[in-house]
């Protein structure tokens, strides 16, 4: 079997997602299988080259994880014709720098989202990209959750009828940083950083409203910063001037309305930390990260709105598990895969910068209705 080597650049796996979800979870784990397979009979097999400013972590993170190539010189690695690839997990600040100067290099982009802090930037990447013909592509993970992935096919399948209804819940409680360590980092809950979770969500909630259900044609938000004090990485107390909860409702084509919340000051009553319900004529089905239950029209019980007697029924025994039916692998492993052979053999790839753009433009929209009060149609972006 024959082996194809595609260098990666990979800059910001000093980072949370970048070390364990692009690293280890997607690069490292697809170089353990083999590579990816090609139409071909070949296997493409990455090899990396970890990049950062920190030199102490580089080579501790290397030598955990037996890597052998790193450094702290981004542009000596752009001008190093052998690796062809250039993948960014850094603050979203600093992406744009990076990114330009990797399409100028002529390199295939891959990167985390948000693709930029706003739309005309990003629009702006995109554009680039297309203009020196490079490969490009934005993390778009949820699409690729095994709940989401049962509850597409169930859309695919007409199993809802005319879908009418579609309710979200993401977040969880993220800790001060006082009494117990908070689990996200202080930049977060930082505005003059780039921080919130509307900037943070919404780009999220674009592509998994736009490929699932329809495109998003209006948008209404209500921001909130509910925790105004948190504690940093260095024990020192820092005033939070991002938004840490949302609650967006979204008008999508064919006359659906999306409502979605979001927080990291939600204490979670659900089965998971993300929960997606789907109403139609004929079924409804309630999606997570990882399951995906669903009740038909015909499976549906009469339940009787009496407050003086206790409740007959256990609602949750009438809904049935959609089987996985596959073996499903790590989500931002599989996009890596298709990123991959997008770049190897052309295979299709829709996750690319106008979509990370349009995700960016829904975030803004989504600030501006909250500062305005009011709801905001949602253009469409072409590059």
């Amino acid at each position: 079997m024959t082996e194809k080597r595609i260098g990666i650049i990979m800059n910001g796996v000093t980072g949370r997602m970048g070390l364990n979800q692009h690293l280890v979870r997607s690069i490292l784990a697809i170089r353990k299988q083999g590579g990816v397979a090609l139409a071909d009979g070949s296997r493409l097999v990455p090899d990396p080259i970890l990049v950062g400013r920190n030199t102490a972590k580089l080579e501790q993170i290397a030598k955990e994880h037996g890597v052998a190539r790193w450094t702290t010189d981004l542009h000596g690695a752009l001008t190093n014709p052998d690796d062809s690839v250039y993948f960014d997990a850094q603050l979203t600040t600093m992406r744009a720098p990076g990114v330009e100067a990797a399409i100028a290099a002529g390199k295939h982009v891959y990167c985390e989202k948000p693709l930029a802090v706003d739309s005309a930037v990003a629009l702006h990447l995109a554009a680039l990209a297309k203009a020196a013909g490079v490969k490009h592509g934005v993390v778009q993970d949820k699409l690729f959750l095994p709940g989401m992935r049962k509850l597409k096919r169930l859309v695919d399948s007409g199993f809802f009828g005319r879908i009418f209804s579609v309710r979200g819940e993401f977040g969880y409680w993220v800790f001060e940083g006082d009494w117990q360590p908070a689990q996200r980092p202080s930049w977060n809950y930082r505005k003059q950083d780039d921080g919130g979770i509307i900037l943070d969500m919404f780009c999220h909630w674009r592509y998994v409203l736009d490929h699932t259900f329809g495109r998003v044609r209006t948008v209404q938000c209500l921001g909130s910063t509910t925790i105004p004090e948190r504690v940093d990485e260095q024990g020192k107390r820092y005033q939070c001037t991002a938004d840490d909860t949302a609650y967006g409702t979204f008008e999508l084509d064919g006359g659906i309305v999306a409502q979605i919340n979001s927080s990291w000051s939600f204490r979670v009553y659900r089965d998971e930390l993300f929960s997606l319900q789907v109403d139609g004529t004929l079924g409804s089905a309630v999606a997570g990260l990882r399951e995906c239950r669903s009740q038909h029209r015909v499976n549906t019980p009469r339940p009787v709105w009496n407050p003086d007697i206790e409740n007959p029924f256990n609602f949750r025994e009438h809904w049935q598990d959609v089987p996985d039916n596959q073996t499903f692998d790590n989500g931002f492993k599989a996009q890596w895969e298709l990123f991959l052979k997008h770049i190897a053999e052309d295979a299709p790839f829709p996750h690319d910068f106008l979509e990370g753009a349009r995700g960016v433009q829904l975030a803004e929209l989504g600030l501006q209705s909250w500062q305005e009060r009011r709801w905001i149609d949602v253009p469409k972006l072409e590059v």
